[in-house]
C-alpha cells in the first residue's frame, strides 16, 4: 500500500508541467487524482500553455500506473467550475483529502509598459485561480476535520527579479493566502503550505521570452543563455530545478511525515 491510499488529491494545472509530475507522484502512492487545466492559449501568456490532448496524456500516464484519474477541462477563474470538480469528486468518492493548487502563468513586462490586462490575467490565475479551488474544496475538508493545502508560489515572491511585477505580487498573494488559512484551518486538523521553487524545467521558462526578460542585453538570447545567468542568481548554483524536485517536497507535505508542517513558504532551490 502506498502513503496516500484511497486519499483523493485535487490539483489544478495538471496537464502539462509541474501539474503533471504531481498528479504523477500523488497516484504513484496510491491517491485518486482528479486534474483540470485550461485547453486554450491566454492571450498575454507569451508561451504555449495547456493544449488539447494534455490532460488526457496526464490521465494515461497514471492509468499506466495502475491508478486512477479524473479530468476536466476547466478555468481555474472560473469559480463554479472549481466546484464542479469537487462535487464530482465528492459524488464518485465521498471525500477530498488533498487540494493542490498549482495553476499558474507569468507574463513577463516592466511595469511602465504593463497593460492592465496583463495584471488582471497574470493575478487572476495565480491567486484568484488558487482561492477558487481551495475555496471550492474546503467545506468539505472541515466537515472531516481533515485536509492538506497546498499551493504553488514562487521564490522570487520573496527575492523578486526584474519585469515581473504582477507574478511577484501574485505570488505573495499565494504565500499570505497559505499562511492566513495555516491559523484559521489549524483547529480542523486542515494543514496549508505553499511551494516556492525558482525556475523549473517546464514551458513556463523554455522560451523566447523568457530568455528576453533575463538577457535583455542579447538580441537573440537562447536557453544557454539564460541558464547561465541564473546559476549566478541561485545559492545552489544550478540554473533550474525539474518539477519531480518540487514533487518530492509536496510529497513530504502531504504524507505522514510533514502532519506538523503548515503556514510554511518552502524554497526550491532559491535565488539569492
Amino acid at each position: 500500500m502506498g502513503k496516500l491510499t484511497d486519499q483523493v488529491a485535487v490539483i489544478t494545472g495538471g496537464g502539462r508541467g509541474q501539474g503533471r509530475s504531481h498528479a504523477i507522484a500523488l497516484a504513484r502512492e496510491g491517491a485518486r487524482v482528479a486534474i483540470c487545466d485550461i485547453d486554450k492559449q491566454v492571450k498575454t501568456v507569451g508561451y504555449r500553455m495547456n493544449s488539447p490532448g494534455d490532460l488526457s496524456e496526464t490521465a494515461r500516464i497514471i492509468s499506466e500506473l495502475g491508478g486512477e484519474c479524473l479530468t476536466f477541462n476547466a478555468d481555474v477563474r472560473d469559480f463554479s467550475a472549481m466546484e464542479n470538480i469537487v462535487s464530482a469528486c465528492m459524488s464518485r468518492y465521498g471525500r477530498v483529502d488533498i487540494v493542490v493548487a498549482n495553476a499558474g502563468c507569468s507574463a513577463q513586462s516592466p511595469i511602465h509598459q504593463m497593460s492592465e490586462t496583463v495584471w488582471r490575467d497574470t493575478v487572476e490565475i495565480n491567486l484568484h485561480g488558487a482561492f477558487n479551488i481551495i475555496r471550492a474544496a474546503t467545506p468539505h475538508m472541515v466537515a472531516r476535520q481533515y485536509g492538506r493545502i497546498v499551493a504553488t508560489a514562487s521564490t522570487v515572491a520573496q527575492r523578486p527579479i526584474p519585469n515581473s511585477c504582477a507574478y511577484v505580487a501574485a505570488k505573495c498573494g499565494v504565500i499570505g493566502l497559505v499562511k492566513a488559512l495555516a491559523v484559521e484551518l489549524g483547529q480542523y486538523k486542515i494543514t496549508a503550505n505553499a511551494l516556492c521553487p525558482s525556475v523549473v524545467t517546464t514551458g513556463m521558462a523554455i522560451n523566447d521570452t523568457f530568455n528576453r526578460s533575463l538577457r535583455p542585453d542579447l538580441p537573440h538570447p537562447t536557453t544557454d543563455d539564460a541558464r547561465a545567468a541564473l546559476e549566478s542568481m541561485t545559492l545552489l548554483r544550478q540554473a533550474m530545478c525539474d518539477p519531480q524536485d518540487v514533487s518530492e517536497v509536496l510529497m513530504f507535505l502531504v504524507t505522514d511525515p510533514g502532519r506538523l508542517v503548515t503556514g510554511v513558504a518552502v524554497d526550491i532551490n532559491p535565488i539569492r
